[in-house]
């Protein structure tokens, strides 16, 4: 793909998974470094030109509004034309190259930088499949999540093309998408999703065709959800934990226990009142977001986000099991509980929460939470909403959803 250009630095933003895997495949053997922003905002976008002023935007989109430098990907690319002997001719990519920089988002809105290099996303995938015991026959993998995403680029993208896997290029986002794009693929099938897709499919009426494996991650899932999933489509569900920093860490099966199992080499430290990651193929020591409780040399238990924890009047309690609770009570189609205050979870004073259920009124649904949850957490505000600003990948931030509640709050006030 001559048409890389002159720079280092290429952000892939092509849609299509087979595109995006072209284009990663190009960079590194025209040694470039492809950029992977979780968003591609204006600031964002603005931010990453002074990371590297040299970007240019790879897109397979006619109508991209990314402000940057722009190489369409090539249409008639036909991978037909490739000469037999091309295509037997598989690049020797060095341990040690640097395949991409993945973001976070820094304390002060900032994206922060982390490198992938080629020999430890490598081992990291490797033990992946080993994990999901994707055996040497071929498995098809078909992602609802984007392969920009840390998730979706190990688990949708590399997974695949380091363990002898096919990948579909389609990100199916419905249910019936979804089990139209898997009924399209031969089996072995293997289903990269997440809590929320899982949770909708099981609402759903749709019949999905034979599935080998269900693999999720981005949000822990409640082992009665895995349940429901394993025994809705007849198949064994694993679910992935780690973080953008270090890539996948562990994994676990829902259903037979909630201790997940660290990758080898990788080990996790508690120092005052922190756990680390590092070992393995963890680029460098890294502090977790989450909660966790080392249960052994290679096991630990989740108990959510640090930025999860509630205070309130001396009681504490975590959004994730207030969320648990609230998407629990029937008519419940989504929702999810926010710090309302915007302040340090230590100093919370109260919550608020926004709900997708057209078939409930307030009234009920807060006679519903008091079985449930204690008075101090209570929602204040409570919001019914049409939808929940979710990200690509499933993902809802917490300040997307204080926007959501104000901007609902001041149009109530309005009318």
């Amino acid at each position: 793909m001559p048409q890389l250009g002159r720079g280092g630095h290429v952000l892939n933003a092509c849609a299509d998974r087979y595109h995006f895997a072209v284009g990663l495949a190009a960079c590194l053997v025209a040694n470039k470094v492809s950029l992977l922003p979780s968003t591609h905002t204006p600031e964002v976008i603005r931010q990453l030109q002074q990371f590297a002023a040299d970007v240019v935007c790879l897109t397979d989109e006619a109508d991209c509004d990314i402000e940057l430098p722009q190489l369409p990907y090539p249409r008639d690319a036909d991978p037909a034309s490739v000469p037999p002997t091309a295509a037997r001719a598989v690049p020797q990519i060095d341990s040690s190259r640097l395949v991409a920089y993945v973001f976070t988002s820094g304390s002060t809105g900032t994206p922060v930088a982390h490198p992938k290099t080629f020999g430890r996303l490598n081992a990291c995938v490797r033990e992946e499949a080993n994990r999901l015991s994707l055996g040497e026959r071929s498995s098809t993998i078909v992602a609802t999540v984007p392969p920009q995403h840390m998730y979706g680029f190990e688990s949708s993208l590399l997974v695949a093309l380091l363990n002898g896997h096919a990948l579909c290029a389609e990100r199916p986002f419905y249910p019936a998408d979804i089990a139209a794009t898997l009924a399209s693929v031969p089996t072995p099938r293997v289903l990269v999703s997440t809590p929320v897709h899982l949770r909708a499919l099981v609402g759903s009426d749709v019949e999905l065709s034979e599935i080998d494996l269900i693999v999720c991650s981005t949000a822990p899932l409640t082992q009665q959800l895995a349940l429901e999933v394993e025994a809705r489509f007849h198949t064994r569900l694993l679910e992935l934990y780690g973080s953008t920093e270090t890539g996948q860490i562990a994994a676990r099966r829902p259903t037979v226990g909630p201790e997940w199992r660290l990758w080898p080499g990788v080990t996790l430290t508690a120092r005052d009142g922190e756990t680390w990651a590092q070992g393995g193929h963890i680029e460098q020591p890294t502090q977790m977001c989450d909660v966790l409780e080392l249960t052994g040399h290679d096991t630990f238990l989740l108990h959510g986000r640090l930025t999860d924890l509630v205070n309130i009047a001396g009681k504490r309690s975590s959004l994730s099991y207030l969320n648990h609770q609230l998407n629990s009570i029937p008519g419940v189609l989504d929702g999810a509980f926010f710090h309302a205050d915007d302040s340090p979870a230590a100093a919370v004073s109260r919550v608020g929460a926004c709900v997708v259920a057209p078939g409930l009124d307030p009234e009920a649904l807060v006679a519903q939470l008091r079985l449930r949850i204690d008075a101090a957490f209570l929602p204040r505000p409570l919001l019914m909403v049409a939808r929940l600003p979710r990200t690509s990948t499933g993902k809802l931030p917490q300040q997307a959803l204080r926007s959501l509640a104000a901007t609902n709050l001041k149009t109530a006030a309005a009318s």
